[in-house]
Order: C-alpha cells, then sequence, then structure tokens
C-alpha cells in the first residue's frame, strides 16, 4: 500500500496522528506531515488505514498500484536513451 498526504487539505485535526503517530506526526502547528515514505508496511496498513477513513478533510489518499508520487523517479528514467535510428538507403 502506498498512500499520499495532501498537506494544503489538512486542517490540523489530528485524527490520523492518533491512529498512526509513527506515519503521521504533527508539526509545530499542530499539522501532519508524512514520515517513512509513501510505502506502508503491512503490519501498518490498518492503523493507517484507519487514519485515512477518520480524516474529515481527506487528505490522505491511497495511490492506485503502479502509481508514484512527484517526484520519484521510473525505472525507464534510470535507461539511457537508446541510440537514434538512421535511415538506410536501399
Amino acid at each position: 500500500m502506498k498512500i499520499k498526504l495532501d498537506r494544503t487539505l489538512c486542517d490540523g485535526f489530528g485524527i490520523c496522528a492518533k491512529h498512526a503517530p509513527d506515519h503521521f506526526p504533527l508539526d509545530d502547528w499542530g499539522y501532519a506531515s508524512l514520515a517513512g515514505g509513501p510505502a506502508i508496511a503491512p503490519a501498518d496498513e490498518d492503523a493507517v488505514q484507519r487514519a485515512l477513513l477518520d480524516c474529515p478533510v481527506h487528505a490522505i489518499t491511497v495511490l492506485p498500484e503502479g502509481d508514484r508520487p512527484a517526484g520519484e523517479p521510473r525505472a525507464a528514467d534510470a535507461l539511457p536513451d537508446p541510440p537514434p535510428v538512421r535511415p538506410t538507403l536501399e
């Protein structure tokens, strides 16, 4: 399971921190942040799912399988570009 926290939607209710404090620590102003990255270990999925469901502003979402958060490189991005194909005269 991978999740995304939209901090622009967070209103600082702190419910996520109550359910999954290791994943949603609160900053100095009481707003949640995402600790440990988007990947959630299977052992933590229940607590994170409860935090997601109880968020009154829906600031936490589950990323569909195969999606990646912005800025995370794709495997294809690590490969060099293929050489250009030159036309042949026949």
